[in-house]
């Protein structure tokens, strides 16, 4: 299992009987609007992720084996101080180091076995059945990971050092046999050149990669960094496509109905030279944006984040796409983070506009590539550029979304190093629709020991933002809602997600862990598909298949509607989904725990009638005891009314925090607890998405618990009619207006009460 990412040990009791029911109550197949409502349940159990020390030298490193080494070997009698010798001596007393018992040792080596990663309760239990102190228990487990550590990097360095010694002894024998080579037909020595045909083919084809290189550093050399606004309109953008959705409320008509995204096509042949030099420029400029410091990057003044000099910028790069357009304005942040992930597949989720757009799938709502103009070299991304079209979003319908048509380039700088590169293409295809630039943006990636990586992510974006409702201003224009502390956020919180999802050492022996490899995947598969449905239908994002309802409801309240048909991800009928967006002066961390907390369920679900919420299974997939996909049981207080089964995820980082839930189907879920395809199990999520407010006391994040305000998006989708030809009726986009503003009154008089 990768390290940073820690699994309770429980066990999943026998939940499902043989006819899919679950002990007692019925079946539930979706949110209609005769039920709804669900609460996220609290994970038990402090997850401890293993601390890595980047600088430790070897040294030290053996310093600590030895140590730990010589405490697991002494004996129980070493442990006592006070000998009479010893209270005579007038030298100074050497510090004693604690040494366990052959019992403590062999019992802790045991549980080692089991379980290298005790969380708090076990290390109490443990520590209390031997006689020790839980941080004695802490330390050595840590130490003895240490220890292993070591051997296994000691092993695998003796295999190493005989495969070299290996490999020069042929070596050797090679350029011996190569030195007395004669040849076949004169039987003098070889020239060079006439070893083979496969080497002489060789040899022609590095020859023309190197004149193709020579010309492509020849058009950077001459035209890098020239406005590209320069150049001539070289194809006409196809039309539009005929589907309109309407503008968004609040928002505008510039910046709805995605007609950018919508009026572009793939580049022209004669467009493909000015893309390459421009990928070249933009790469160079995103190294050194990511290593500069002053007086490029200034430091705020409580030392947090890094604020860009623009002036200096504009010294120090005096070309690039073209002066900043009337009325934008800037928006640059630099944030490093050290994720668990191998540098390679971090590299291939960037390149991958499927993988990238379902990592990020807050922050993405759609995403599509136009072009490849080069697939890389050597079976990997180095060198590959890809022309590609983004929508980007905040989980809020008040903020509008950023459409961008830019070139994405990847390049391998050294061994262990990569860099992923966008820049906005826009001024190849000039029109009044484009609201955001996206100068050289990106990320330098770094090998770290352990299947680590270094992540430096710049985001260096000119937008309009007048779109911008007031509540939301603030968090925009500080880079929290699309800056790079959001970016590297995600990418830390999804990392540790993927990494759940790959762990096969899950321990058995508390109640309710699923510890079933394949059930394990497909519930945390068929949660992702709810996380991004939910995302989907929360922002202002015309990307997807909604449409905008007209004057209807309050002005605060976004009502779209979707009929579903013959898509066995979503129960058939017409949908509606209602969000809203307010503030509230209370913490994100405060407003998370409330909404995710079973015991105060009943003080803002207003279908839930009182039930009480129990957690049958579920599954950590992070550091945090907040971050898990559980399956909730909602046993109702009126007999009369069937149980429901509530698919849950509930997640949080330093910029965003999310619970969403779903009702789901008893029988689908015993199916996909089984291992089953979970793509066929309908899914119709609601929840709540927590943002920091902006202000100066919130900059900390999520996870501080200020007096700083948050911002609270509610969202609902729910069954109007089964029936996809049916006419959508007043009366259900009333019910569902008033049932959102009531969940949003009892939340804000809830949270009133307990922050007085």
């Amino acid at each position: 299992m990768p390290a940073g990412v820690m699994i309770p040990a429980r066990n999943m009791p026998s939940m499902i009987s043989g006819n899919g029911n679950v002990g007692g109550f019925g079946t539930s197949s979706g949110l209609t609007l005769g039920q709804i409502m669900f609460q996220p349940n609290m994970m038990e159990g402090q997850l401890h992720p293993l601390e890595m020390t980047q600088n430790t030298s070897e040294s030290e490193i053996a310093r600590m084996r030895d140590e730990e080494f010589d405490s697991t070997t002494k004996s129980g009698s070493e442990n006592h101080e006070g000998a009479s010798g010893d209270d005579q001596d007038p030298r100074p007393k050497k510090k004693r180091y604690h040494r366990h018992t052959q019992h403590q040792i062999h019992e802790m080596e045991a549980f080692f076995k089991e379980c290298p990663h005790p969380d708090d309760k076990q290390r109490k239990e443990l520590g209390r059945e031997l006689g020790l102190e839980p941080l004695q228990v802490k330390f050595w487990f840590q130490n003895k990971r240490t220890q292993m550590k070591t051997q296994h990097e000691r092993q695998e360095n003796t295999q190493l050092r005989t495969e070299n010694e290996k490999l020069r002894a042929d070596n050797m024998r090679f350029r011996e046999a190569l030195s007395t080579a004669s040849c076949p037909n004169c039987g003098g020595p070889t020239a060079v050149g006439q070893m083979s045909f496969d080497e002489h083919h060789l040899r022609l084809e590095n020859a023309r990669l190197r004149e193709e290189i020579d010309r492509i550093s020849a058009i950077a050399a001459k035209y890098v960094g020239k406005p590209v606004v320069n150049y001539p309109l070289l194809s006409s953008p196809m039309p539009p496509r005929p589907l309109d959705f309407g503008a968004q409320p609040g928002t505008g008509e510039m910046y709805g109905a995605g007609d950018l995204l919508r009026s572009i096509s793939a580049p022209s042949e004669a467009d493909k030279p000015m893309i390459i030099e421009l990928a070249v420029a933009a790469m160079e400029e995103l190294i050194r944006m990511a290593q500069m410091g002053e007086p490029l990057w200034m430091t705020s003044l409580d030392g947090t984040t890094s604020m860009l000099n623009e002036e200096e910028y504009i010294r120090t790069f005096p070309r690039g796409i073209g002066p900043k357009p009337t009325g934008f304005k800037c928006e640059a942040s630099r944030e490093t983070a050290v994720v668990i992930m191998n540098h390679i597949n971090l590299v291939e989720i960037l390149m991958d506009v499927h993988q990238w757009s379902t990592v990020f799938s807050g922050i993405v709502s759609k995403a599509s590539t136009l072009d490849v103009l080069s697939t890389g070299v050597a079976g990997n991304y180095n060198g590959a550029l890809q022309v590609m079209t983004a929508e980007f979003q905040v989980p809020s319908p008040l903020v509008p979304t950023r459409e961008s048509y830019y070139v994405r380039y990847c390049k391998q700088h050294a061994e262990g190093t990569w860099a992923v590169v966008d820049v906005s293409l826009d001024n190849l295809r000039p029109s009044p629709t484009v609201r955001c630039r996206r100068r050289p943006s990106g990320c330098l990636i770094q090998e770290m020991p352990n299947g680590y990586s270094k992540v430096t992510w710049v985001e260096h974006v000119e937008v309009d933002d007048r779109g911008v409702h007031n509540l939301y201003k603030q968090l925009v224009s500080s880079g929290h809602a699309f800056g790079a502390k959001r970016w590297i956020a995600t990418l830390d919180r999804q990392c540790e997600r993927l990494a759940s999802v790959m762990a096969t050492n899950i321990p058995t022996g508390d109640v309710g862990v699923i510890t079933n490899q394949d059930g394990r995947k497909s519930m945390l598969k068929l949660a992702e598909r709810m996380v991004i449905s939910f995302c989907a239908g929360v922002s202002a994002s015309t990307a997807h298949t909604w449409t905008t309802l007209s004057g209807t409801g309050a002005d605060d309240v976004r009502v779209m509607t979707r009929k579903s048909v013959d898509d066995p991800g979503r129960p058939p009928g017409i949908v509606l989904s209602a969000a809203t967006s307010f503030w509230l002066p209370v913490s994100p961390k405060r407003v998370f725990d409330f909404l995710r907390d079973e015991n105060s369920r009943s003080e803002w679900d207003i279908l839930s009638n009182g039930g009480v919420v129990q957690e049958m299974a579920h599954i950590a997939n992070g550091r945090d005891t907040g971050n898990c996909v559980s399956l909730l049981r909602v046993n109702s207080a009126n007999s009369s009314q069937s149980n429901m089964l509530i698919l849950q995820e509930s997640c949080a980082d330093p910029t965003a925090s999310f619970v969403i839930y779903a009702p789901v189907d008893i029988v689908a879920m015993n199916v996909v607890l089984n291992g089953g395809d979970p793509d066929y199990v309908a899914l119709l999520p609601s929840g709540f998405a927590i943002l920091p407010d902006g202000t100066t006391a919130s900059a900390g994040g999520i996870g501080d618990a200020g007096s700083a305000g948050s911002l609270l998006t509610v969202a609902f989708q729910i069954l109007v009619d089964s029936v996809p030809t049916a006419k959508l009726s007043l009366g259900s986009v009333a019910t569902v207006n008033n049932l959102i503003a009531c969940t949003v009154e009892r939340i804000k008089a809830s949270l009133s009460c307990e922050n007085a």
